[in-house]
C-alpha cells in the first residue's frame, strides 16, 4: 500500500520528539481518522534551526511528520510557511488517496507552529 519512501520514513522517522524550549508549537488533528500531529520549531536569526514532531496516528502520519521536518529544517520562516501539503506528499513520492489528509496535518501543524512563533515576536 505504501511506497518505499513512505515506508522508510515510517520505519526510520526523522526528528521525532519535542523541543523543550521551542519557539513555536503547532498542533492539529483530524477528527475523521483520529490522527494528531504536533510540530515544534526553534528559530534562530529567522531560520528554522530545529524542527521536531510528535504524532498519534497511522503510518502515513508518521511518515508525513518525518518528511515535513526534513523539508523545513534550515529554511527561513518565510520559506517554511510556503511548504504545502502537496510538497510533503510529493517528497514522499505520493500517498494513497485515502491517506492524503496526513500530509495536510503535517503542513498545517508547521504553519501553526510558525504562527505561534510570530505571535511571540510582537
Amino acid at each position: 500500500m505504501y511506497n518505499p519512501t513512505v515506508m522508510d520514513h515510517f520505519e526510520n522517522p526523522r526528528n521525532v520528539g519535542e523541543i523543550p524550549d521551542a519557539d513555536g508549537i503547532g498542533e492539529v488533528g483530524n477528527l475523521s481518522c483520529g490522527d494528531i500531529l504536533k510540530v515544534y520549531v526553534k528559530v534562530v536569526d529567522g531560520k528554522l534551526e530545529d524542527v521536531k514532531y510528535q504524532t498519534f496516528g497511522c503510518g502515513a502520519a508518521v511518515a508525513s511528520g518525518s518528511m515535513l521536518t526534513e523539508l523545513a529544517k534550515g529554511k527561513t520562516v518565510e520559506e517554511a510557511m510556503k511548504i504545502t501539503n502537496n510538497d510533503v506528499a510529493e517528497a514522499l513520492n505520493g500517498l494513497p488517496p485515502q491517506k492524503r489528509h496526513c500530509s495536510n496535518l503535517a503542513a498545517d501543524a508547521l504553519h501553526k507552529a510558525l504562527e505561534d512563533w510570530r505571535s511571540k515576536q510582537k
